[in-house]
């Protein structure tokens, strides 16, 4: 009688593990170009030996029992010759300071034992993949932009219709203003980075509604994602970020959230011809990057738009799950026309006025 074979999950990549506590399991389960390290001494002086043809493509870094593991990330994350080196840590135990500080630092992923090896392995072929073809956004959008062209008609309307707003709303622009700069310091619109139709990148506006500092609070508030605590991203993983009571959000910006007036500078973005009036909410570059397979990239065929099909059906609601907004924008970049365009603004109107503060 014959003993089974024992098939060995494969990973066509060259890979350092560093620890000891899985580094067994790690090893009958996993076929490769693996070498095994347990002393941090040996860990850094292997990563110092390296050249441009000799440098491994995944880390693999053990969190428990490993009190260096953080400053090992950090010290692969300040060496040039490793900054494309993927970072993946695993762990034994489920501890939220961990992870939230390997989110702060940016490694791959996080894995806590036990896991579907199955699943692991494919994660790590995915980024292995994802390295070698991933182009830079703006690379990107230099291709996608020829595919993309606002159709005439819709132009034409947000020309006019941005324009109008623009001259009429122009008073209030005045007073809200006023309002943000007498509570807080900072500058009166935000302006940050978003992606939008065919992976354009531009400078977007919106009245500040946080406090300065706003951005360096992001990382430490990882657990209050309003996607990433749902169902379908139990480990914390999401390709939106959205949050319930926003401590940063100032108290004029909760009132210009909750009547979406922050929004309104964002007419500017639609007369420039950086979005529409009606469209798929432009993501941060973040967002964006997680968004680059053949089943979402399809919102980003369709425009960019200061209102869309998410915003007039669950908006900040509990069971508007990430999935659901994704389809809702696939379905937008596939189907939008002027008619839809009309419904939606239609229906705008009374979806600005918001229940939750998100």
């Amino acid at each position: 009688m014959t003993s089974p074979t024992i098939e060995l999950y494969k990973v066509s990549a060259k890979i350092v593990y560093f620890g000891k506590l899985l580094k067994e399991v790690i090893a009958e389960e996993l076929d490769g170009d693996i070498t095994y390290l347990e002393d941090p001494a040996d860990f850094k002086s292997y990563l110092d030996n390296q050249s441009l043809l000799t440098v491994p493509d995944i880390v693999l870094i053990e969190v428990d029992e490993n009190p260096l593991c953080f400053d090992q990330v950090t010290y692969i994350k300040k060496n040039p010759l490793l900054q494309g080196l993927i970072i993946v840590l695993l762990g034994v135990k489920e501890d939220k300071t961990w992870r939230r500080r390997a989110l702060e630092l940016r490694v791959n992923d996080y894995y806590t034992y036990p896991f579907p090896y199955e699943d692991f392995c494919e994660r790590l072929s995915f980024l292995v993949k994802f390295k070698l073809i991933k182009p830079k956004l703006m690379d990107i959008a230099q291709h996608a932009e020829v595919e993309y062209k606002i159709p005439i008609a819709k132009r034409l309307f947000d020309v006019l219709a941005s324009g109008f707003a623009l001259l009429c709303l122009s008073p209030l622009f005045i007073i809200v203003a006023i309002l943000i700069k007498l509570e807080s310091k900072g500058k009166i619109v935000y302006k940050s980075k978003r992606v939008g139709a065919g992976y354009k990148i531009f400078d977007f506006y919106k009245f500040r509604s946080m406090r300065s500092d706003a951005d360096k609070m992001l990382a430490s508030m990882a657990s209050l994602n309003q996607y990433a605590n749902s169902e379908e991203n139990k480990d914390n993983k999401s390709a939106f970020v959205k949050f319930k009571n926003d401590p940063r959000i100032t108290k004029v910006g909760s009132f210009l959230r909750k009547t979406s007036i922050d929004e309104l500078p964002q007419l500017i973005n639609v007369l420039i011809g950086d979005m529409s009036l009606v469209g798929n909410r432009p993501l941060p570059l973040y967002e964006a990057e997680q968004l680059t397979t053949n089943e979402w990239s399809t919102r980003f065929l369709g425009p960019a738009g200061l209102t869309g099909l998410w915003q007039i059906s669950k908006r900040g609601q509990d069971d508007m799950s990430e999935r659901e907004r994704k389809e809702l924008d696939n379905y937008y970049a596939s189907n939008y026309s002027i008619l839809m365009d009309m419904k939606i603004i239609l229906k705008t109107i009374p979806a600005l006025i918001q229940k939750e503060n998100v």
